[in-house]
């Protein structure tokens, strides 16, 4: 009988257990291959359920997050190609969020749609990874960039708090060097992988770095206590990312910054006082050419 009466105790202090030492990422994922007709479907599915495995039953840091902590992220992998029934090569789009403290909002963190993604894919494939090596692309390509979503989440919380994480996604490209695959090499492009984490923790982009922690931490945490201090801070943070603009116009870095941004930042700032919208509008034309237009629209 005190067998019996024990087993719900040890469950219930089981699952408290897991609850709050929950793994760091929420991450929802999709696979779609409008174009993709040699190969079953339910492939595809299967993939997308051992992709959301891998990413959130795995630990990514030794920090302990509440379940509640967790990382909001969404994964969409796009196939465009299968040569054979286990080569697949497409794109792979990544975004991230996080809470806005005193609010029921999430703020866009990092966004990135990569088109140099190829990898294989076997039925009943356990996915493995490990930071030393290199086995496969598709893991590694996906421990990277749950390492960037690591680093750019703690660097909101502290100024350069993810830096640990950006060095683990640089390893994670350096092991892939020889791989042969795309994404991975200097030389290839100047927005790939290798740059995305060579810049973010290079000496120019800091004030990056900065922008993030001051934007969110210092900006967007405190809007809801006092609105104008908070826009001030974020457009403050805003224009010390000409710095980075006068080195390397047209960043990928900073570039992606906006991507994900330049929708929040229209809002925020389409409602202040004129000499605030004067002081702002130069800035984010210069550093988010692509969406001059809309800047002019909605704050000129």
């Amino acid at each position: 009988m005190r067998a019996i009466k024990a087993f719900p105790i040890l469950l219930i202090l089981l699952l408290s257990t897991l609850l709050t030492e929950a793994q760091e990422l929420n991450c929802r994922v999709q696979v779609e291959a409008p174009q993709v007709n040699n190969v079953d479907p339910a492939r595809f599915q299967t993939l997308e359920e051992v992709v959301r495995d891998f990413m959130n039953s795995r630990r990514w840091s030794d920090d302990n997050f509440e379940f509640n902590e967790r990382i909001e992220c969404n994964i969409l992998i796009t196939i465009n190609n299968a040569p054979n029934q286990n080569s697949f090569s497409g794109s792979i789009q990544v975004q991230s969020s996080r809470p806005v403290y005193n609010s029921d909002y999430n703020t866009p963190v990092f966004t990135v749609n990569d088109g140099d993604f190829g990898f294989n894919f076997l039925d009943n494939a356990m996915l493995q990874f490990s930071l030393d090596q290199h086995r496969d692309n598709l893991t590694s390509v996906l421990a990277f960039y749950a390492y960037m979503i690591l680093g750019m989440d703690y660097d909101t919380f502290s100024p350069e708090g993810g830096t640990e994480h950006f060095l683990k996604a640089q390893t994670v490209v350096a092991n892939a060097q020889n791989s042969g695959a795309a994404g991975w090499r200097a030389a290839e492009s100047q927005m790939n992988r290798f740059w995305l984490v060579e810049n973010i923790l290079s000496q120019t982009f800091r004030p990056l770095r900065q922008c993030l922690y001051h934007y969110h931490r210092q900006g967007f945490d405190k809007l809801f206590t006092n609105l104008e201090q908070a826009r001030q801070t974020i457009g403050d943070a805003l224009v010390e990312l000409r710095s980075i603009h006068r080195i390397k116009p047209s960043s990928y870095n900073v570039q992606l910054f906006f991507a994900a941004k330049n929708t929040e930042i229209v809002k925020l700032f389409e409602m202040a006082p004129p000499e605030e919208i004067e002081r702002i509008l130069p800035v984010l034309k210069e550093l988010d050419p692509g969406n001059i237009q809309r800047y002019e629209q909605a704050l000129g």
